[in-house]
């Protein structure tokens, strides 16, 4: 069988982080790309992908390339893609659009082009057209056009893969799961080392590290992916995703290293606990200030999102203080996805790796120290 071209969309910064985990994933001709990273493999590659992948965004599927000069191109070269192996006029559809440096330089239109040619076909085929459904179609198509070359996707996806399915309670300022993912792999945790977020939130970090240590496949809470309601995925197919699931709960260890998830704040914590029971993982919880942490134990990896400017208000001092305990755990890994700069300049020594991430529409930089 022909091998297809996929693409694991990315939050800018984790790319090589994502890249990582689909080479040990095992996935073939895996790449290294901004944006997000290509691999390739048969059809039930993609469905594992959405299934095992921690750190990707969506899984996509290129359809065709093509060169785009003017928005005829553009027109005929959607227009040539088979669209009746993922279609019909019952389907509802959406399509949304990048362009760089090209004669297209809006979105919008470029989108609105697709889209025609998609229903044009569909229509000429069958006398019907399918209906645009922004909010829940059941096929998600991307156009990536760039110095006037178009590369046309599917999405696999459905709804964003950080949507996992256990947290049912957010809080205040959700980090979103896959960045979790990201940054745990980043601070290079060996999955045997007590794990400690000190500010955990509604627990996404903990979960995720607890969920990565016990090799439990994150899809696996997902009740439906959008390449179910496609129109070629056929009953034996089902079956075949059916089997894929079966064996990845039965390859999902018993156990994990003690994870503890603490905060001041009680009333986040039960927030923790309940979406901790939704994953399936047991962790640790203690209702605990972070300036209280002693550095008289034995040496554990902290990986935490602590607060900062929009994201949550606290006192001037609060960093201050906070840094202060820091310092004081030597031997310790100190792991923060920093929203403000403060961190990094309060903290005395320099971080030995430092990423620029985006946690949703706030930049911040993932800082990892060991403190001597």
């Amino acid at each position: 069988m022909e091998k297809l071209e996929f693409y694991a969309a990315a939050i800018p910064g984790t790319e090589r982080a994502l890249c990582e985990e689909l080479r040990e994933l095992g996935f073939a001709s895996v790449r290294l790309n901004r944006g997000g990273i290509p691999f390739r493999g048969e059809p039930s590659e993609g469905w594992r992908a959405c299934l095992e992948s921690r750190i990707a965004q969506r899984i996509q599927l290129l359809l065709g390339r093509f060169p785009c000069p003017s928005e005829q191109a553009l027109f005929d070269g959607a227009h040539a893609i088979d669209w009746s192996a993922f279609l019909t006029p019952d389907h509802t559809i959406s399509v949304s659009a990048a362009c760089i440096a090209s004669t297209i330089t809006h979105s919008g239109f470029a989108a609105l082009k697709v889209k025609d040619a998609i229903v044009d076909q569909v229509r000429a085929t069958s006398g019907r057209r399918p209906s645009v459904d922004r909010d829940d179609p059941d096929i998600r198509i991307f156009l990536y056009l760039a110095n006037n070359k178009a590369a046309v996707y599917v999405d696999l996806s459905g709804a964003p893969l950080h949507r996992r399915g256990y947290r049912k309670d957010a809080g205040e300022a959700p980090l979103r799961e896959t960045l979790a993912a990201a940054i745990l792999r980043m601070s290079r945790w060996d999955k045997t080392t007590t794990l400690v977020d000190p500010m955990c939130g509604s627990g996404t970090i903990a979960i995720e590290a607890a969920l990565w240590a016990r090799n439990m496949a994150p899809g696996l809470t997902r009740k439906q992916f959008g390449f179910e309601r496609w129109v070629n995925f056929d009953p034996d197919d089902a079956d075949t995703l059916k089997t894929m699931r079966g064996e990845l709960r039965g390859a999902a260890s018993g156990q994990s290293p003690r994870i503890v998830a603490a905060d001041n704040d009680p009333d986040v914590l039960d927030m923790a606990r309940s979406n901790a029971r939704t994953a399936g993982v047991k962790l640790s919880f203690k209702q605990r200030d972070v300036r209280e942490m002693q550095g008289d134990q034995a040496a554990n990896i902290i990986v935490t999102n602590p607060p900062y400017g929009v994201r949550l208000e606290k006192a001037p001092s609060f960093c201050r203080e906070v840094t202060a305990t820091f310092s004081r755990l030597h031997g310790w890994r100190v792991c923060l996805l920093a929203g403000s700069p403060d961190y990094e300049r309060e903290l005395s020594t320099t971080p030995h790796y430092k990423r620029a991430l985006s946690n949703g529409d706030i930049d911040c930089d993932f800082l990892v120290y060991d403190i001597k």
